[in-house]
């Protein structure tokens, strides 16, 4: 009996195990497949005929791949080749909605797979976010851990008809008409929107065009928003986008390692290879190929200047109005002096987009080809983004993007900055060659960020003041070092200055910075040349012209502020403030013409005063400052230091004479009563509460705070800085004045901040902020700030209370009501 069932068992264990396991069954179809009369994996032979996918009716386009639309169907036919080689797609807004970014901005980058797995093709995402070289034991366990995602799975319809060139066929008409997220709206702007979902029957595929090296897809999408930008009866947003999937090169370009003593773009990588006990985060430069030709090589070695394997080539869109050609051109060309530091001649050149009758098949989204695209669009801006390889940093294409109206930007800067001693700067339209001149500076800037390099707003400050008013040394040096700088023009220039320059050049950083990202060093790895770069680096330390200071978005650094000029942001806003002196009363003269309004006068008006606010801004970063200089190991000195105290001071002094005190020379009533029936007072409150504010600010106190700590006596303390502020601010409460209207508005702008330092605390930084945002953190209600702050009011209280029968009858009511604000700071109701 026990045998019996012991045999029985094992037939049930055995049958269990057959059904369970593939190996073993039988092979019949199941009488699904059957019905469908397909088996579970499809042989080319169980395929539908190429014929009866790819219809005669077929519209095709060669390229990358052949791209067939068939009955509003797209079919991609993928070269066997091609398949598991590395793809970078990236997805742009082409056109988009209004208060929803701007054309051609970048939305996602990702590295493609095109992978065929059995009688399917996979479509998988590569990371290059972590590394190891694939000789290293630890390689097995980066792949393991860096598994590729899968972004959709497509059926093989049928495969090529050429049995040489073996290529497989996909439809992907879903790829781009539904709702895949890394080829459209990216997380942060659905949930900034509230978007539900995508309305698949508002959304379409428009183009996919095939070129060599490339695919590009525009696509509409339509998705249903809770909170539209505009448009908000119909409770969506409809987008353009462009995706661009490239071909990367089989073999990487060398990487360069980054230093942040120079700027540069980068790509980073963690890579687990290294011999540190512990992953570490790698950076490397972001640039173009240039490489010496083997013929060449002595030469170069020689110090003679080469021409380079492959140049980098920047055609001119055939959109661009005919009259600015050459001066974009020469903005670019420009950029030749930088790559002859480099070693090359001839390394960077400008062409013009063939004609249709010259090639009808060329076309600016050709990744072949960097175009400068003239777009007819009212934002006033130019970009100059790239396209990189994440493997290596090479970038393999740029699109410089500029809009039409870049051009009343350039008129608003020029005017503003250069009117008081430029006679070509004093009307609202500019001769051609002058805005050209303008022009050629604007497209000599955006080229550099195409060749890598950041914004260098340490750059100015290398200048003293006084030489910028020097027209020999402006004539040789221009206005900075870099024209990477937020330098625009010389707005420190006086009248009697004489011919100076008035705008930077491509300069000594830039030489020097393109020098170190490109030129060639023979015969040695990535690895191995960073002693040299280190070398190119330390030639120059300590001289101000070879500094890099980045771009910030709280200013901690006063010397790497956007818009500034000089080393001296008192001195320099003195002189600029001189010049704003100068413009306001030639306002109407400059913009005057029969037939015209009054726009142009309230446009350039507020240039003025939008000028202003810039001087105020440079001025106020001195209190609380912190210099920042970039070193390593091998360098003496400081990297983080506290500006000099006495500095701080003046700069206290300056908002105090040239902003608290109210500015005079703004209210100038013959503008106003042709530009608004009302608005001067509110507009004088408005920037001195912003300045104030500036000021009062909890990480500016907090460095403040920590200055002290750590130089004492020395330092400006916080203490010094509200007494000042306080003196400066009320300084008719002390000698028994009349308080006017702005002054009363200014100061009870200052109670108001202070019952916010009383009862607030720091605010958060916006996640999608936080790679840029600058700031100290402080937390506020266990520090010295509330106490420093309730000090400061009792002492305004009390001289307030000895000083409130003193004055015109406002100015009694005045401070009869500061002193009641003051008191439900001090003793809220509870």
């Amino acid at each position: 009996m026990i045998k019996k069932q012991s045999f029985r068992l094992m037939l049930v264990a055995l049958s269990l195990s057959v059904s369970s396991c593939a190996v073993f069954q039988p092979e019949t179809k199941s009488s699904e497949s059957t019905k469908n009369g397909e088996s579970e994996e499809k042989k080319d032979g169980d395929l539908k005929p190429y014929a009866k996918v790819i219809t005669k009716d077929a519209k095709s386009d060669k390229g990358l791949f052949t791209v067939h639309e068939v009955d509003n169907k797209y079919f991609y036919e993928i070269p066997d080749s091609l398949f598991n080689r590395e793809m970078l797609t990236v997805t742009r807004i082409a056109k988009t909605a209004s208060g929803i970014g701007f054309g051609g901005g970048k939305q996602n980058t990702q590295v493609h797979r095109w992978q065929k797995k059995g009688n399917k093709v996979l479509l998988r995402v590569v990371s290059y976010d972590i590394y190891a070289a694939d000789t290293l034991p630890v390689h097995e366990a980066v792949v393991n851990s860096n598994f590729e995602p899968i972004v959709q799975s497509f059926d093989i319809k049928t495969v090529g008809k050429d049995s040489i060139s073996k290529s497989t066929v996909i439809e992907v008409t879903d790829l781009y008409t539904k709702d895949v997220q890394a080829l459209g709206l990216p997380d942060r702007t659905r949930k900034e929107y509230k978007v539900s979902r995508l309305d698949e029957s508002r959304s379409y595929i428009d183009t996919i065009r095939s070129y060599p090296e490339n695919i590009e897809i525009r696509h509409v999408k339509t998705y249903n928003a809770g909170e539209p930008p505009s448009n908000e009866s119909l409770g969506s947003i409809s987008l353009e986008f462009s995706n661009s999937m490239i071909l990367l090169p089989k073999v990487p370009m060398e990487r360069r390692y980054f230093d942040e003593r120079v700027g540069w773009f980068t790509t980073e990588q963690t890579d687990y290879g290294l011999e540190a006990q512990k992953s570490e985060t790698i950076e490397y430069l972001d640039r173009w190929r240039l490489e010496v030709k083997d013929e060449d090589m002595e030469k170069f070695k020689n110090g003679e200047l080469v021409e380079p394997k492959e140049q980098i080539v920047y055609y001119i869109d055939r959109a661009t109005p005919k009259q600015w050609v050459p001066f974009i051109k020469q903005g670019i060309e420009d950029w030749q002096v930088a790559f002859e530091e480099a070693g090359f001649k001839n390394a960077i050149i400008a062409k013009d987009a063939p004609t249709k009758e010259e090639d009808p098949d060329w076309s600016p989204e050709d990744v072949r080809y960097s175009v400068v695209r003239y777009l007819a669009s009212p934002i006033p801006n130019a970009n100059g983004p790239h396209v990189s390889d994440p493997r290596s940093g090479e970038i393999l294409e740029s699109d410089i993007n500029w809009y039409h109206n870049v051009m009343t930007l350039l008129r608003n800067w020029f005017f503003v900055q250069t009117a008081a001693i430029n006679e070509d700067a004093q009307s609202v339209a500019f001769k051609d060659e002058v805005m050209g001149r303008l022009i050629r500076f604007v497209s000599s800037h955006e080229v550099g960020h195409t060749l890598g390099l950041p914004h260098n707003m340490g750059s100015s400050v290398a200048y003293p003041v006084e030489k910028l008013r020097d027209p020999e040394f402006t004539k040789e040096f221009g206005t900075a070092p870099s024209i990477m700088d937020y330098a625009r023009f010389n707005y420190i220039a006086q009248p009697e200055d004489g011919d100076v320059a008035l705008m930077p050049e491509i300069g000594v950083y830039d030489k020097y910075a393109i020098k170190w990202g490109y030129k060639p060093i023979p015969g040695k790895t990535a690895k191995e040349e960073k002693s040299v770069l280190d070398e190119w680096i330390l030639e120059h330390a300590g001289d101000a012209k070879y500094r890099f200071g980045r771009q910030q978005g709280n200013v901690i650094d006063p010397s790497s502020q956007t818009e500034d000029l000089g080393d001296d942001a008192m001195l320099a806003s003195e002189y600029g403030i001189k010049n704003l002196k100068r413009i306001v009363p030639k306002l109407i003269e400059w913009t005057a013409e029969d037939g015209k309004d009054y726009e142009d006068l309230d446009d350039l008006y507020g240039q003025v005063l939008s000028q202003y606010n810039r001087y105020m801004g440079h001025v106020a970063a001195n209190i609380g400052g912190v210099y920042e200089e970039y070193k390593t190991y091998d360098q003496e000195g400081a990297v983080y230091t506290h500006v000099d105290a006495e500095k701080q001071k003046r700069a206290m002094e300056f908002l105090n004479d040239e902003l608290f005190e109210t500015p005079e020379w703004m209210i100038n009533q013959e503008i106003f009563n042709k530009i608004e029936f009302d608005g001067n007072i509110e507009r004088i409150r408005s920037m001195q509460q912003r300045s104030l504010n500036n000021i009062l600010d909890f990480g500016r106190m907090a460095r403040l705070m920590e200055n002290e700590e750590i130089n004492g006596d020395e330092a400006y303390s916080l203490m010094d800085m509200m007494t000042d502020l306080r003196r400066g601010i009320w300084s008719e409460v002390y000698n028994g004045r009349t308080i006017d209207r702005y002054r009363r508005n200014l100061q009870r702008a200052y109670v108001e901040r202070m019952e916010f330092l009383m009862t607030e605390e720091q605010d958060e930084i916006p996640a999608r902020w936080r790679s840029w945002i600058t700031r100290s953190n402080v937390n506020v209600s266990q520090s010295d700030i509330r106490p420093i702050v309730r000090g400061e009011l009792n002492t305004l209280q009390r001289q307030l209370r000895n000083s409130v029968n003193s004055g015109d009858q406002l100015t009694r009511y005045h401070k009869q009501d500061l002193l009641k604000r003051i008191d439900l700071i001090l003793n809220p109701v509870k």
